[in-house]
């Protein structure tokens, strides 16, 4: 993805990983095959791999640089955390995309997760001394409230949840507040005029969409509200990760229904490619169109 720019704000992108990832089958357990292949003849090459059967998925971070702020959304999954395969990516090029743009772990004001799943709070933390701190030892980090109170209940259970929970808690978020430096925030946070969040619960708790206007213009953040465009030809699609797949649903419908024929970018954080795209909505449901910047 090239530099995006909303008004005032640049925008700009860290891969982790991409490439062929699941199969819609196993990602979607209401998917239905010949429908899915049926959307799929209509979407981009870059979304699908035939040979293997697997969808298309990417890994990021987004940079995002107001006049005032320089604000990570999602921290992908880091380093030294010791996840098991498909989940041990290389750090390598995450930590060479940052510094690409620039960046030193010290400039970055905000850190904001949109969910607290473990391909989203990764380089929250890093390993120092035995003990995970925050990599970031400058910058508040905003979680959701009662997302975060839901994963600490659910850890403090001893729940295993696909995606959250467990040792992600105890490594990428209980010691962003033990430091101090957790700011819990409730529905209604903006950090300033540029940035505000929007709720959309569902694939977790408390998962929250970003809003970002400047100039007259937006863009959405989205986190997992999708994790491929099949899931805006079929919104009820929710995805084996979804703490509950019908408000997740209904999350994406309202989403789609609001932006649907506007110009308000969306910025996906699993979309392979160019990425940013616009939702349209005809007379056979939503469609999202990649946009090539």
């Amino acid at each position: 993805m090239r530099q995006l720019r909303i008004g005032e704000v640049t925008i700009d992108s860290i891969v982790e990983r991409d490439g062929p990832w699941r199969e819609p089958e196993v990602m979607f357990p209401a998917c239905d095959t010949a429908t899915a292949r049926r959307h799929l003849a209509e979407l981009p090459p870059y979304v699908f791999d035939p040979a293997s059967g697997k969808m298309f998925i990417t890994y990021r971070t987004y940079v995002v640089r107001t006049p005032r702020h320089t604000i990570l959304v999602d921290t992908c999954t880091g380093e030294h955390k010791g996840y098991p395969p498909p989940m041990d990516f290389s750090p390598q090029p995450w930590a060479d995309g940052f510094r690409a743009l620039g960046l030193t772990p010290e400039a970055i004001d905000y850190v904001f997760c949109t969910h607290l799943h473990i391909d989203h709070t990764g380089w929250n933390t890093t390993l120092r001394d035995g003990r995970w701190v925050p990599t970031f030892p400058n910058a508040k980090y905003v979680f959701h409230r009662r997302e975060y109170a839901a994963w600490e209940e659910s850890t403090a259970r001893g729940e295993t949840r696909m995606g959250g929970g467990g040792d992600v808690f105890r490594m990428n978020c209980a010691p962003i507040v033990e430091a101090g430096q957790a700011l819990l925030v409730d529905d209604d946070f903006d950090l300033d005029e540029t940035f505000r969040l929007l709720p959309t619960p569902g694939h977790s708790p408390c998962h929250c969409c970003v809003s970002i206007r400047s100039g007259g213009q937006e863009a959405l953040v989205t986190g997992d509200l999708m994790h491929h465009a099949l899931q805006v030809r079929e919104p009820d699609w929710s995805t084996i990760f979804c703490w509950d797949p019908a408000e997740a649903a209904r999350s994406r419908r309202r989403v789609f229904e609001q932006v649907a024929g506007t110009p308000t970018l969306l910025l996906p954080i699993h979309f392979p490619g160019a990425v940013a795209g616009h939702i349209t909505q005809g007379a056979d449901g939503f469609r999202y169109r990649f946009i090539d910047r």
